[in-house]
């Protein structure tokens, strides 16, 4: 496959990291970059809500606000996260037409996780399963969630990586979710998640070997991820849906 960009940047706040997944999406939309895979990993906790998650349900806000917890949404669909450090992000914007296993929703979620299951395979030597079109796990236990957003030309396909992450933290401010893949089972958020126990860098690797990506992206232009920081994850309409 053409190699794709790779860009390792994490900026100050997850309202500016939200951002520039979708700002380089739109630069490749517009053709002013080529693919890309971001890396980045949160210095603070906060929520990110899937694009049609309503904040009563998915959340204890009343905990998330009392203790100065973030609540923000993101543009590509799936559930509700909580992030903080000990977690590793990277987002995937690619081609379409270059892949045609990305024509559809469900052709790109089977393409993309099975080259990532592959990569975290053969990191761990131990056998990844694919769960719930978007989840990969260890023996039914999830360790990352993936999501993705379309356009015309370009896809985001983005995810987290659990691999220090604080899991009793998750129980303290989300909610179970609304909708839950069948191999969850009912079980609680410290039962169903766990934590790869690798550092981030191991990480990096495998992906940027499975995907080809060498040579350095360029940054995106911070005025254009600073207008959709104030348009968009910045404002309380778009996180709460107002």
């Amino acid at each position: 496959m053409p190699p794709v960009k790779v860009l390792d940047l994490t900026l100050p706040s997850p309202e500016e990291n939200l951002a520039c997944d979708e700002a380089i999406l739109e630069a490749c939309e517009a053709g002013l970059r080529e693919e890309t895979l971001r890396f980045w990993e949160p210095k603070e906790t906060f929520a990110v809500l899937g694009y049609s998650n309503k904040v009563e349900m998915e959340l204890n806000k009343k905990v998330c606000e009392d203790d100065g917890v973030p609540i923000l949404r993101r543009i590509s669909g799936g559930g509700t996260v909580l992030q903080g450090r000990g977690c590793l992000n990277y987002a995937l914007i690619l081609e379409i037409k270059k892949h045609p296993e990305l024509a559809t929703v469900t052709g790109a979620n089977r393409f993309i996780m099975d080259r990532n299951k592959e990569a975290l395979a053969l990191l761990l030597n131990k056998k990844i399963t694919v769960e719930g079109h978007t989840d990969l796990a260890i023996d039914s236990l999830k360790f990352s969630g993936n999501s993705q957003r379309r356009k015309r030309r370009f896809l985001l396909f983005h995810g987290t990586f659990l691999l220090q992450f604080d899991l009793e933290t998750i129980e303290k401010y989300l909610s179970m979710p609304s909708q839950a893949p069948s191999y969850r089972k009912n079980r609680a958020h410290s039962d169903f998640l766990t934590n790869l126990k690798v550092p981030p860098s191991s990480i990096k690797i495998a992906l940027k070997k499975t995907w080809s990506a060498k040579k350095k992206s360029n940054v995106p232009p911070r005025s254009h991820i600073r207008r959709l920081v104030a348009s968009t994850y910045s404002r309380i309409e778009w996180n709460h849906k107002f």
